[in-house]
C-alpha cells in the first residue's frame, strides 16, 4: 500500500523574493511560490536538484564521472512555519576539508553567494521524519530544542509554530556554535524571546568565544554538558526534546571500519547520550542529523 504522505510531494516553480544574510557563511532564501495553500509540517525539508543550474554543469560532470553515479538532489530544511505566507530555507555554505570531506561541496556555495533575489528555480517538497507532532500541546508543556549550527533550521520552524498555535507550551533552545558570529537567527531569536519572555528561552553554548558578549544574552561558554542540560530539561517526565546537528556520517563509519575502530561520536550522538544521562527517556528524544 502506498504511503499517503508521498502524495503531498510536489515539484514547485519558485522565485527567490528575498535573501537574508544570517552569518558570514549562511543565508536565508525566502521563496515565492504563488500558492497560498502549501501544506507542510514544522521540520519538513525540500530538495533542490543541482542539475538545473548551468553554472554547476562542469562540476557535476566531473563529480558524476569520478563517483560513477548521478548527483542527487540536496535537502534543505524549511526555516519558515506553516502559518507564514512564504516558504524559506536557510543554507550554510559547506567547506571542503582535505582528509575529512570526501568531495568538494557542490550546491551550497552557489546558494549562499550566487543566488540573488529574482532567481527562479525548481524545488521539490515537502517531506522528512523530523517533524513536530500535531498534538504537541497535549503531549507536553515544555519542548526542549538542542541544536548546533544549521541544525537550528528545522527547530526554528518548530519554535515559531508552537508560539503561533499553542498558549500552554514553553520552549527552551540550547544552541551550540563556535562563536557569536556563527549564530544563525540572532536577530529573530532575540525578537521572539522579547515578545514571549515566559514561553521562550534561548541559551547559546559557544565553544570558541573569547571576547565579551551582550550581557542580555544567556551564554554558556564551552560545549553542551550534563549540568547545562539538567537545568534546561527540568521535569524529565514532561519534556519532549528535538535534537538536530552534525552526526556520524557514512564516510565516518567507513573510515572507522577500515581503521578497526568505532566512529567517534559527533554532536548528535553526544547530545543524545547526555540527555539520556540526565534522565530523559529515549522515546522523548527526536533526532535529525546531517553530515
Amino acid at each position: 500500500m502506498a504511503d499517503p504522505a508521498r502524495k503531498k510531494i510536489q515539484q514547485l516553480d519558485v522565485m527567490v523574493s528575498r535573501v537574508i544574510t544570517e552569518t558570514h557563511d549562511a543565508v536565508t532564501l525566502e521563496l515565492f511560490t504563488g500558492n497560498e495553500h502549501l501544506t507542510y509540517k514544522p521540520g519538513h525539508f525540500l530538495t533542490i536538484d543541482p542539475h538545473q543550474f548551468p553554472a554547476l554543469e562542469r562540476f557535476i560532470a566531473y563529480l558524476e564521472h569520478i563517483k560513477g553515479r548521478k548527483e542527487p538532489a540536496r535537502a534543505y530544511s524549511l526555516a519558515s512555519a506553516p502559518h507564514e505566507n512564504y516558504i524559506s530555507i536557510t543554507v550554510k555554505e559547506e567547506r571542503y576539508e582535505a582528509g575529512k570531506t570526501p568531495y568538494p561541496p557542490l550546491l551550497s556555495p552557489l546558494l549562499v553567494s550566487q543566488i540573488p533575489a529574482g532567481t527562479r528555480m525548481k524545488v521539490t517538497g515537502f517531506t522528512g521524519p523530523f517533524t513536530l507532532p500535531d498534538d504537541i500541546g497535549e503531549r507536553t508543556d515544555h519542548v526542549l530544542h538542542v541544536a548546533a549550527g544549521s541544525g537550528a533550521v528545522p527547530n526554528f520552524s518548530m519554535i515559531k509554530h508552537i508560539l503561533e498555535t499553542t498558549d500552554n507550551v514553553r520552549q527552551t533552545l540550547v544552541y551550540s556554535n563556535k562563536t557569536w558570529a556563527d549564530v544563525i537567527y540572532k536577530r529573530s531569536l532575540a525578537s521572539l524571546t522579547a515578545l514571549h519572555p515566559q514561553r521562550l528561552q534561548v541559551i547559546h553554548a559557544l565553544t570558541r568565544q573569547e571576547e565579551h558578549i551582550d550581557p542580555g544574552e544567556k551564554i554558556h561558554r564551552g560545549r553542551i554538558d550534563a549540568d547545562l542540560l539538567t537545568k534546561a530539561v527540568g521535569d524529565t517526565d514532561a519534556v519532549e526534546v528535538f535534537v538536530c546537528g552534525p552526526g556520524v556520517t557514512p564516510a565516518d563509519k567507513k573510515a572507522a571500519k577500515e581503521a578497526g575502530t568505532a566512529p567517534k561520536p559527533r554532536f548528535l550522538e553526544s547530545a543524545v547520550a547526555l540527555l539520556k544521562e540526565v534522565g530523559v527517556a529515549p522515546e522523548k528524544i527526536h533526532t535529525e542529523s546531517y553530515g
